[in-house]
């Protein structure tokens, strides 16, 4: 009996590592998207901010995407491409207006919510529900069709969990290495004080390069997630374009090919956010919502209606 329920464990946990290691590339988006969301908080907020997040993304796993994904995939399979559409939209909308908040333009909520504990976890918990069903989607679509339903779900909880370890441990880590430093930095030995100073004085520029690594993550995720199932759903042209990029690299090895298609991907998925941006904003001038922009700059094309 205990062979036999040794060999069941054994199965589940081998199918989810070879069905999670096809979403690795949407693991490495949530981790780079994940650590902008506690900047400007408070150094002791910070770990408990990132707990509440990953306790957000555990709940959208087994409350939401893997109920809804195991019912869809029973009863409504056609439904899924739509779902992930408009999850992709969503992830070009907040990717957009961060690439247009480095220009300065922001419609009225960014500073506000950047501050408030609740928006700050409640903004990266909407997020995550669009890169954890992906992550999800993948992972399902990678099992074997002839599994029982509980064996199915065995290996989607086996998933999320260690796919959540792994992104929010990671973002952990990260947002505690300028503590870590500082710790350093107060050692006698000069020479880890010295590293831990350098390590300090490098935190801010790592974090800059982490808020652009996870807007474009947003953008390349958002716009190949639009594209790849608007061709499920018929309209082909976005993924067309797609597959002829990768099919011209082709000859120029994986790596090339995969920075064509995120980069193709990532373009798209900026048009699509502005344009999004663009209905967004239109309707605030509708009901007079004011454009915002950085460094107390006024605007002549600011409006309020």
């Amino acid at each position: 009996m205990s062979v036999g329920l040794l060999a069941v464990v054994d199965d589940i946990l081998s199918a989810a590592m070879k069905a999670s290691a096809k979403a690795a590339g949407v693991v490495i988006d949530d981790a780079a998207v994940t650590p902008q969301y506690v900047q400007g908080i408070t150094p002791a907020r910070e770990l408990p901010v990132v707990g509440k997040i990953a306790l957000g993304s555990l709940a959208n796993k087994f409350l939401i995407i893997i109920p809804v994904a195991l019912l869809l995939t029973a009863f409504a399979p056609w439904v899924l491409p739509y779902l992930l559409i408009v999850g992709g939209t969503y992830l070009c909308f907040e990717g957009a207006e961060k690439v247009l908040e480095w220009f300065g333009v922001q419609h009225g909520h960014a500073d506000e919510g950047a501050r408030d504990e609740k928006r700050l976890v409640l903004g990266a918990v909407r997020t995550d529900l669009i890169l954890s069903t992906e992550i999800m989607l993948i992972s399902l679509a990678s099992l074997d069709k002839g599994l029982d339903i509980w064996t199915t779900l065995a290996i989607l909880a086996v998933i999320a969990v260690t796919m959540t370890v792994a992104v929010y441990g990671a973002v952990a880590l990260l947002v505690k290495i300028d503590d870590i430093g500082l710790r350093m930095a107060k050692s006698s030995d000069k020479r880890v004080s010295r590293n831990g100073t350098r390590l300090v004085n490098a935190m801010p520029a790592v974090f800059r390069f982490i808020s652009i690594l996870g807007t474009v993550a947003m953008l390349w995720v958002g716009g190949h997630l639009v594209l790849v199932n608007l061709a499920e759903v018929g309209v082909h042209f976005g993924a067309d374009i797609l597959h002829g990029i990768e099919h011209a690299l082709e000859p120029l090895g994986g790596v090339i090919v995969w920075i064509g298609d995120t980069l193709f991907s990532a373009i798209a998925g900026l048009a699509i956010g502005l344009l999004i941006v663009g209905v967004v904003l239109g309707i605030g001038r509708l009901f007079g919502k004011r454009i915002e922009f950085h460094e107390g700059e006024q605007s002549p094309e600011s409006v309020h209606a």
